[in-house]
């Protein structure tokens, strides 16, 4: 194998290892619904391989691994988005009219308060991602009593507290926010940043890599 070939196997091998990354997120959340409705999170499995949530669990600001399970979810395919809810997992299902694809874990009673915290753990205990949000206690940010919240884009998934860049939803908007049955405003079980803008950590790998592949092209027709 000549050095270009080298370093293209190389890439590769970079652009592989950062696919199999699980990246994970919280991508949605409603602290409070209407009856059968229910509060609920989402999350999406923002990753190239599909993710095992077998021994994974939610846990709200007391920060207690193994808390919620969220082993119902079992496998989560790369891009998309599950559903922990208070409700039961047919009453939301149908209050949302969510196609069977979409995985719900019904029956969590460790409820969401105005001001709180979703923290998301794997098989291990580890800390996958944190929100901690509150519209009293964070100045600028959004109360989701009755309608979800919304990232503006990729990037504002990153810090561990709700920013500014957090939005309602609204029927009709670029999320495809929906009202429920019982009259909440969410779009619950669909992630559409997902699919549009690819992960960073790939785009830095993948620069890197062409960088590479032209420094021995370089080398070559010297």
């Amino acid at each position: 194998m000549n050095h270009s070939n080298r370093m293209l196997a190389a890439v590769g091998l970079c652009i592989s290892a950062a696919a199999a990354q699980a990246d994970v997120q919280i991508t949605e959340w409603m602290y409070n619904g209407a009856d059968a409705t229910g509060e609920y999170i989402e999350f999406t499995n923002l990753g190239a391989t599909a993710v095992d949530f077998t021994g994974w669990s939610f846990d709200d600001s007391s920060r207690t691994p193994g808390s919620v399970s969220l082993s119902g979810f079992g496998s989560v395919a790369a891009g998309a988005s599950v559903v922990l809810t208070e409700a039961s997992a047919a009453d939301f299902r149908a209050a949302w009219s969510l196609a069977a694809s979409v995985k719900v874990v019904g029956g969590n009673t460790n409820n969401l308060g105005r001001a709180d915290e979703i923290n998301l753990y794997n098989a291990g205990g580890a800390l996958v991602d944190r929100l901690t949000y509150g519209d009293n206690a964070i100045a600028g940010t959004i109360r989701t009593q009755n309608i979800s919240g919304n990232p503006l884009a990729l990037a504002d998934l990153a810090p561990q507290a709700v920013t500014s860049q957090w939005v309602l939803a609204s029927v009709g908007d670029a999320y495809g926010s929906h009202a429920s049955t019982l009259g909440d405003i969410g779009n619950p079980g669909v992630f559409t940043l997902a699919a549009a803008v690819p992960e960073p950590s790939t785009y830095a790998l993948l620069l890197a890599g062409l960088g590479l592949v032209g420094v021995a092209a370089r080398r070559r027709a010297r």
